[in-house]
């Protein structure tokens, strides 16, 4: 789209598509002076672009062609007088503020252009192909249009209404029920609007919405999202669904060919006697896969990444990295495969699934073997009597806690899945007791001394050697809840168990919740000295 002109200068946006091809994002914004004949761009990540050539950017403003650019961690500003006007852009990899002022200090309002206006302000030569198609994917079942549109009215009740009677929030409101009864609110989405209402409202209004963002659960601190996280063209930076740290996604346009015909790339390319594939590392880590462990027959020949392309290529050819050449009456078949290396060398547990794709010049259909967990049981109850007090325990899974979908006996859960386990007690008086998960542990026997063992929780904080993992409100009330990302022991086809060690704790305060050092993820527990003295054990078992 074109923005507006101050004298030569154009303010442009750049939206491209992210999970679904019906919706578009800003993806990055432009400012084109045409005098100089100079372009900046301002993209995700928080890299800055002039003329095609990366500037890097300290904390420290500097100037460029009378553009001064600065970085922080809510993300890029850009600043530019010209013809008795200021403006300032500011983009935090989702959204763009564009602020200006006329002559004598007069504020102009709006903007000239918007991504719904006529063709006319679309600029070809920064649209991409195919760009003027119109799509329509299915309905997403898992959002909820009214729970939805509930959330977006926030912005005209408390803390906000202090907001309102200098910005109107409707744009804002309507701007967010639209997106999100359309769009997963993931990748920050939830709070976007938000934090752009409130800025817009302190830029403008002079006002502050004091401590709006703890209030409603959003980052205390903002934050540009994907800060220093660079994709390529056909990606976008967002969440991963397993909780760790966001990674990039295949743009929805660009996945939809592969994903169709269940391929991670392009088909096999021959040369004489050598084949190769390229594969999308979006599209591997869709499924789980790191590109980093795999190889092919020999296992020194391993993929190579692209670091401006994010695509994987494996070279094969008939006299190395174990390629296997057959002969019938009218062809020679040279063919490898792209494999998993050895699981004794994941040490005591893994969260890969093995993968086998076999390709050659006449091949090119991976395959992939995913390994699937069926739980032997969704959910465990016992009755419990621990000194005077009797009650009941709970151990449930969830693959979403939130929405409280609950995994049953029939429920199928794949390696590194994320899920959640409540431990959740009745009959307890929460004026007077906590309950503190001190451990959990994995044996691959029922026992929980079992002859393998890894420990997921240890004196009531994560294990430091597992990012996964993660506790929430232990010995704060009279039920908890851990995640972590599913495994399996390595080299073993049996089963999984799961055995936690729960422990009773008089509240005296706050000194029934462990306290874990976060910076080290080295963990000390503080405990009342009424300490149940007899503690409890609650075992769930997987298989796969």
């Amino acid at each position: 789209m074109s923005g507006c002109r101050l004298s030569g200068l154009q303010v442009l946006g750049v939206f491209q598509e992210r999970r679904r091809k019906d919706v578009s994002f800003l993806d990055h914004v432009i400012l084109q002076l045409d005098s100089a004949g100079v372009q900046i761009s301002l993209e995700q990540g928080g890299r800055v672009q002039l003329n095609g050539k990366e500037l890097m950017l300290n904390n420290s403003a500097q100037v460029d062609h009378d553009v001064e650019l600065s970085r922080d961690q809510t993300g890029l500003t850009a600043k530019i007088s010209a013809s008795n006007h200021t403006l300032s852009v500011h983009f935090d990899g989702n959204t763009a503020q564009i602020h200006m002022r006329g002559p004598g200090g007069a504020l102009v309002h709006g903007l000239c252009g918007d991504s719904s206006r006529s063709r006319e302000e679309k600029i070809s030569k920064h649209s991409a192909t195919g760009c003027g198609i119109q799509y329509s994917d299915a309905a997403d079942s898992t959002i909820n249009c009214n729970a939805t549109t509930e959330w977006c009215n926030i912005l005209k009740q408390t803390p906000f209404t202090v907001c309102n009677k200098h910005i109107n929030p409707e744009p804002f409101v309507t701007a967010c029920t639209r997106t999100l009864c359309k769009y997963p609110a993931v990748d920050g989405l939830k709070c976007q609007f938000l934090e752009a209402y409130a800025r817009v409202c302190s830029h403008l209004g002079n006002v502050t919405v004091e401590n709006w963002r703890s209030k409603i659960g959003c980052s205390r601190i903002p934050k540009a999202f994907c800060q220093d996280r660079f994709c390529s063209a056909h990606e976008f930076c967002g969440e991963r669904s397993n909780g760790r740290k966001p990674r990039c996604h295949c743009r929805a346009i660009f996945a939809s060919k592969y994903r169709s015909t269940s391929t991670f790339g392009e088909p096999t390319v021959c040369s004489q006697k050598s084949a190769s594939v390229n594969l999308a590392n979006c599209l591997l880590e869709d499924k789980g896969i790191d590109y980093s462990v795999l190889h092919l027959n020999d296992p020194a020949c391993k993929g190579e990444l692209d670091n401006l392309t994010h695509m994987v290529t494996f070279n094969s050819n008939s006299h190395n990295c174990g390629a296997v050449l057959t002969a019938n009456k009218s062809q020679i078949i040279y063919k490898n495969t792209i494999m998993t290396r050895n699981s004794s060398l994941f040490g005591l547990i893994n969260r890969h699934d093995p993968v086998h794709i076999d390709f050659s010049c006449y091949y090119s259909q991976p395959d992939i073997k995913s390994l699937a967990i069926k739980l032997k049981d969704s959910s465990v109850n016992r009755q419990i009597t621990s000194g005077e007090w009797n009650y009941n325990l709970t151990m449930k899974l969830y693959t979403n806690f939130e929405s409280k979908v609950a995994i049953q006996s029939s429920t199928e859960i794949n390696l590194d899945q994320k899920i959640w386990v409540e431990l959740k007690t009745g009959g307890l008086d929460d004026s007077i007791v906590r309950v503190v998960t001190e451990s959990c542990w994995a044996t691959n026997q029922p026992s929980p001394s079992g002859s393998l063992r890894y420990d997921l929780i240890i004196k009531g904080c994560p294990n430091p050697a597992d990012e996964t993992v993660k506790v929430e409100g232990n010995g704060l009330g009279t039920s908890n809840y851990f995640s972590f990302n599913m495994f399996q022991f390595s080299g073993t086809t049996g089963g999984v168990y799961l055995h936690c060690r729960l422990v009773l704790c008089v509240r005296q305060g706050d000194t029934c919740a462990p306290r874990c050092n976060q910076a080290e993820r080295r963990r000390r527990s503080v405990m009342s000295k009424y300490e149940d003295e007899k503690p409890t054990f609650i075992t769930m078992a997987w298989t796969y």
